[in-house]
C-alpha cells in the first residue's frame, strides 16, 4: 500500500473546493491585521482535493490495529467492544450543541443524566456519594487522595504516607507524590496476596490510607480485605480502591460494603467508552458517609424534578476540573449501565471471568502462571523460560502483530519477571479467544524450531522492529515541511 505523506501527494494548484467568483469587493487582509500578528512566512499546506484527503487518512487508519479489527487482550486496561447505541446518544444535538455556560435552567437534560449516573454508580459501588467530575482514572486517584488529605487535616493532622501494596496499579505512586504524601511499599506473598504481616508493621498513626487495586494486577480477589480493613481503620486509616479493574466486581461486590472508603471508577474502561489514544476518560470518585462533605463542588442537587448546582460545601476540596468534565463520556456510560441494568452488568462481569479463566486454562501449561488462580478477569503469565532460548516476553509480543493479534500488555506488573498480562474482556467470541490461543501456540513452536523469525518479528506490519534504545537516546520528532 502507498505510505506516500499528505504533502507528498500535494500538487500546486490543486483544491478540495471550487467556489464561485467572488461578487463582492475583495479586501487585503494584510490591510485589515496588524503586522504583528501577520504570517511571516506563506502557510505550509497540502493541496490535494477532498477524495485524496478522505483516501489517504482512511488508508492511515487501516494500518492501525484497533478493536474493531479483533481482539485487544490488554491487561489492566479492558479494550472491549464498545456498543455503538452509547455513540448515538452521545451525538445526540441536545449534548454536542449545549454550550458549557447555558446556565441551569436551559441545561436540566445534561445536569440529569450527571445526577442519575451518580446514583447509578454510588448504586453498583456501595458507596454513599459519587461525584463525576474527574476526567481520567489518574486524576480520580488524585482527587480521591486529596479528599483523603482534607478529611485527615479536618480532624487536625494530615498525615505523612500512603501504603501501596507491589500488586498495585502503576499510577497510584505517581498520585500520592502529587497529593504531597511519601509512599511506603507493602509486599506480597507467594499467593499473590497483601502481606499482612507487613501490612500490620508499617500501618503507623502516620499512614493515611492505603490504595489497593481489587482485584490486584495479577487478577486475583484480595480475600483479606476485611482484615486489611481492620488493621487500616484501627489507627484511623482509610481504605482507597483503584477502580481500573471494577469490571471484575460490577454487579457481584460492591466495595463500600467490605470495608473500602473512596474508590475511582474508570468509565472508560468498566462503564464503556472507547478507550485509548490518551483520551477522553472519566474518573469519578465515590466515597462514605464522613468523606462526603469534602466532594469536589460543585455538586449537583435535585429538587422535585429540578436540577441544580448546590451551595459551595465549606469542607469541600473544590473544582477540580473546568466545568463537568468530560460529558459525553458520562453520557456513554450512563447509556451503558441504563441498557444493561443490574441482571446486565452482573453477566457482563461474569463473562469476563469466565473469559479469563477459559484462556488460562488453555494457555498455563504451555507458559509459566506466576501465581495460581483461579482468577477474576485477568491474569500474568511469565516467558522467562524462554530465555534460555534467546526469546524475551517483547519478542513474544512483537510476533503476535504478524499473526493479526495486538499484544498484552507485558512487563507488568513489576513483581513478575518477563511478564505477560492478558485481559480477553467479556466482549469476545469463544472462536476469537481461541484464535488468540492458537497464535501464541504457533510461536511457541517457533521459539523452539526457528527462534530467529521470533526475534526479528515484525516482519509483515508497515513498521517493523525499531531499534528502541536508539529511539530512546535520539528522540526525533521534528517533521521537516517540504519547501518547493
Amino acid at each position: 500500500m502507498e505510505t506516500k505523506l499528505i504533502f507528498e501527494k500535494s500538487v500546486a494548484g490543486r483544491q478540495g473546493v471550487s467556489l464561485p467568483k467572488c461578487d463582492v469587493p475583495e479586501i487585503d487582509p494584510r490591510a485589515v491585521f496588524p503586522a504583528s500578528v501577520q504570517r511571516k512566512i506563506k502557510a505550509r499546506l497540502p493541496e490535494v482535493p477532498e477524495f485524496e484527503v478522505v483516501r489517504h487518512y482512511t488508508n492511515l487508519s487501516s494500518l492501525n490495529y484497533h478493536i474493531d479489527k479483533g481482539i485487544y487482550p490488554l491487561g489492566s486496561c479492558t479494550m472491549k467492544h464498545n456498543p455503538r447505541v452509547n455513540e448515538k446518544t452521545a451525538a445526540l444535538p441536545g449534548f454536542t450543541q449545549l454550550h458549557p455556560l447555558s446556565g441551569e435552567e436551559l441545561s436540566q437534560g445534561a445536569l440529569s443524566v450527571i445526577w442519575n449516573l451518580e446514583q447509578a454508580l454510588a448504586e453498583v459501588s456501595g458507596m454513599h456519594s459519587v461525584s463525576a467530575q474527574p476526567v481520567a482514572g489518574a486524576h480520580g486517584e488524585l482527587a480521591a487522595l486529596m479528599v483523603i488529605r482534607a478529611y485527615h487535616e479536618d480532624k487536625g493532622n494530615a498525615r505523612k504516607f500512603v501504603l501501596i501494596p507491589d500488586s498495585a496499579h502503576g499510577t497510584n505512586p505517581a498520585s500520592v507524590v502529587r497529593a504531597g504524601y511519601a509512599t511506603i511499599g507493602v509486599r506480597s506473598t507467594a499467593e499473590g496476596m497483601i502481606d499482612i504481616a507487613d501490612l500490620e508493621s508499617k500501618m503507623t498513626a502516620d499512614v493515611a490510607a492505603i490504595m489497593i487495586t481489587n482485584p490486584n494486577t495479577l487478577g486475583l480477589f484480595e480475600k483479606d480485605i476485611r482484615k486489611i480493613a481492620e488493621i487500616m481503620h484501627g489507627k484511623g486509616g482509610l481504605l482507597y480502591m483503584d477502580g481500573a479493574n471494577f469490571n471484575a466486581l460490577m454487579g457481584i461486590v460492591k466495595p463500600g460494603q467490605i470495608g473500602f472508603d473512596v474508590l475511582h471508577f474508570n468509565l472508560h474502561k468498566t462503564f464503556s467508552t472507547p478507550h485509548g489514544g490518551g483520551g477522553p476518560g472519566a474518573g469519578p470518585i465515590g466515597v462514605s458517609k464522613e468523606l462526603a462533605p469534602f466532594l469536589p463542588d460543585p455538586r449537583i442537587e435535585k429538587k422535585g424534578e429540578t436540577f441544580s448546582f448546590a451551595l459551595p460545601a465549606p469542607k469541600s476540596i473544590g473544582r477540580v476540573h473546568s466545568f463537568y468534565g468530560n460529558f459525553l463520556v458520562l453520557v456513554r456510560a450512563y447509556t451503558y449501565i441504563l441498557m444493561l441494568g443490574r441482571n446486565g452488568l452482573k453477566e457482563a462481569t461474569q463473562m469476563a471471568i469466565v473469559n479469563a479463566n477459559y484462556l488460562l486454562a488453555k494457555l498455563k501449561s504451555k507458559f509459566t502462571l506466576a501465581y495460581p488462580g483461579p482468577v477474576l478477569h485477568e491474569f500474568v503469565l511469565t516467558g522467562a523460560p524462554f530465555k534460555d532460548k534467546g526469546v524475551k516476553t517483547l519478542d513474544i509480543a512483537k510476533r503476535l502483530l504478524d499473526y493479526g493479534v495486538y499484544a498484552p500488555t507485558i512487563y507488568f506488573p513489576l513483581i513478575v519477571p518477563e511478564a505477560i498480562m492478558i485481559e480477553p474482556t467479556e466482549t469476545e467470541t469463544r472462536e476469537e479467544l481461541d484464535r488468540f490461543v492458537s497464535a501464541l501456540e504457533s510461536i511457541l513452536q517457533e521459539v523452539n524450531e526457528n527462534p530467529q523469525i521470533v526475534l526479528s518479528a515484525p516482519n509483515t506490519t508497515p513498521v517493523k522492529r525499531l531499534d528502541e534504545v536508539k529511539a530512546a537516546k535520539e528522540l526525533n520528532i521534528r517533521f521537516q515541511f517540504p519547501t518547493a
